[in-house]
């Protein structure tokens, strides 16, 4: 087993750890870590990703769910949407498009530049919603008011997006849910992870399973390792301050997109 292997299956149990320390974000970087320190291509790498990260997201929502902290029905009406958006992304438009999908003098942009490209940039606002303080209200007494054709619009293009990206967008969903259905933050925040697991998940049994041959052995070590780390990581929130760790966590997110900018756009060329 090569080195950077090995660095990669213990990068599955930390981002577990985070996912249980900090409650969210750690399965942001399970793309780096595939592409990188796996090498497996830009399919490969958001297909797997879509997987840990809807499990992960799973693990959490049932766990937000036994607090009382999940809107079953808001999770559905914004969830069907984001499920379409991202199971045809994955199915039609990703096995579709073109090695280099564009030239400019002697610079080739490639369907890997694209696809990382958006990761690195929508990592941004990621870090930016880990370092935002922590909502402290309580009222769960708010009534939620749905406005449909806004939800439509929103679930459909987080749904494109994950499909591109292979991540959750939380920080995509979370303002929508309090914005356009009056959700409680915290609501919003469990009602969240239940959407992204249902829209990873969803997206890469519909999607994926059928366009590529998957490596189930692999997958289900690295997503069994980040199961172990969520576990390990409960356990330690009892003695860690995740609030601070999260923020830690932000500016490391902001270091590892600028990371992977300079490797597809500098490096790899």
């Amino acid at each position: 087993m090569l080195l950077t292997e090995i660095f990669g299956y213990i990068s599955a149990l930390i981002i577990g750890i985070s996912l249980g320390l900090i409650g969210g974000g750690g399965s942001i970087l399970a793309v780096p870590v595939l592409a990188y320190l796996f090498a497996v291509n830009e399919k490969v790498a958001t297909a797997y990703s879509l997987f840990v990260v809807g499990a992960s997201a799973l693990v959490g929502g049932f766990k937000q769910h036994k607090k009382g902290f999940v809107d079953w029905r808001t999770a559905f009406v914004f969830g069907v949407p984001s499920v379409i958006g991202v199971s045809v992304v994955r199915y039609y438009v990703v096995p579709a498009l073109p090695d280099v999908l564009f030239t400019f003098n002697d610079f080739e942009f490639t369907r890997r530049m694209g696809m990382f490209g958006l990761f690195a940039v929508l990592m941004i606002p990621a870090a930016f919603s880990m370092l935002k303080e922590k909502d402290s209200s309580t009222n769960l007494t708010r009534k939620v008011k749905y406005n449909y054709p806004l939800i439509l619009i929103e679930g459909l293009f987080v749904g494109v997006i994950t499909g591109f990206i292979g991540a959750g967008g939380g920080f995509l969903i979370i303002p929508a849910l309090v914005i356009l259905a009056n959700v409680e933050m915290k609501v919003a925040v469990g009602t969240s992870l239940i959407i992204i697991a249902l829209k990873s998940l969803m997206g890469f049994f519909l999607g994926d399973a059928f366009n590529m041959e998957i490596d189930w052995i692999f997958l289900s070590i690295f997503a069994g390792l980040s199961f172990v780390g969520i576990f390990i990581g409960s356990y330690l929130s009892s003695f860690i301050n995740g609030e601070k760790l999260k923020k830690g966590f932000g500016y490391f997110i902001f270091v590892m997109a600028i990371f992977m900018f300079y490797m597809e756009f500098f490096i790899g060329q």
